[in-house]
């Protein structure tokens, strides 16, 4: 991190990945480290090999923000990957509540008599054949592998939940229909004592109107 009295900016260094014919950047965050409203600024030695947005703004008092710088596609590679470009952030203190907009064209102009601070960036460029690149597109593949087993590895557990729950239903299923069977097999006892009971007392009954019967006197 560099830093000055007003602003700290990270990280030190603009770092791209350069490759051929495409475009990379790198975010700066610019941090506030005063009660103040801060403006600033950003110049490089080569404004036509880079697009910097915001290149001009206002940070609240102890808030920060996100410049990004993007490096535009080159055609060929820099002698020995080494980059000569620089960046210069200038600050300075404004108003409250100015508005990027609202600053003066010579705000950031030390003849202006206003306080200007500056930090200045190099410029690194990493080959993709690099250690570094290599080891961050190592990372990647590892990140990317270790994404996939997860993804594997939950997927199997959601079909054992999945056998599991399917088991369980099975088994309870199979304790339902043998609960079924003990109630009907001990229903029907019941309904045989109950069927001998009333066949009896019809029997007595039936006994009883005979023995009425043929007790009777006859009458000549």
């Amino acid at each position: 991190m560099t830093a000055s009295q007003l602003i700290s900016v990270s990280p030190d260094e603009l770092r791209f990945h350069f490759e051929l014919e495409r475009q990379t950047f790198c975010d700066l965050k610019v941090l506030n480290n005063t009660e103040n409203h801060v403006a600033f600024k950003v110049k490089t030695t080569s404004p036509k090999k880079y697009f910097v947005r915001p290149n001009t703004g206002v940070v609240q008092p102890w808030d920060s923000c996100i410049i990004r710088v993007t490096l535009q596609a080159q055609h060929e590679y820099p002698p020995d990957m080494q980059c000569k470009d620089k960046f210069l952030l200038q600050s300075t203190i404004v108003n409250p509540n100015t508005d990027v907009d609202d600053l003066p064209p010579d705000t950031f102009s030390k003849d202006s008599g206003n306080s200007i601070e500056e930090l200045k960036l190099r410029v690194a460029y990493i080959s993709p054949t690099s250690p570094e690149g290599s080891s961050e597109d190592d990372a990647s593949k590892n990140s990317s592998q270790k994404l996939d087993t997860s993804s594997s590895q939950a997927l199997q557990n959601l079909k054992e939940e999945r056998d599991a729950a399917a088991g369980h239903t099975r088994q309870l299923q199979q304790e339902l229909d043998t609960l079924k069977r003990r109630r009907n097999r001990r229903s029907d006892p019941g309904f045989s004592f109950t069927f001998a009971i009333f066949v009896g007392l019809l029997g007595v009954l039936l006994g009883f109107l005979l023995k009425l019967l043929f007790s009777s006197p006859s009458t000549e």
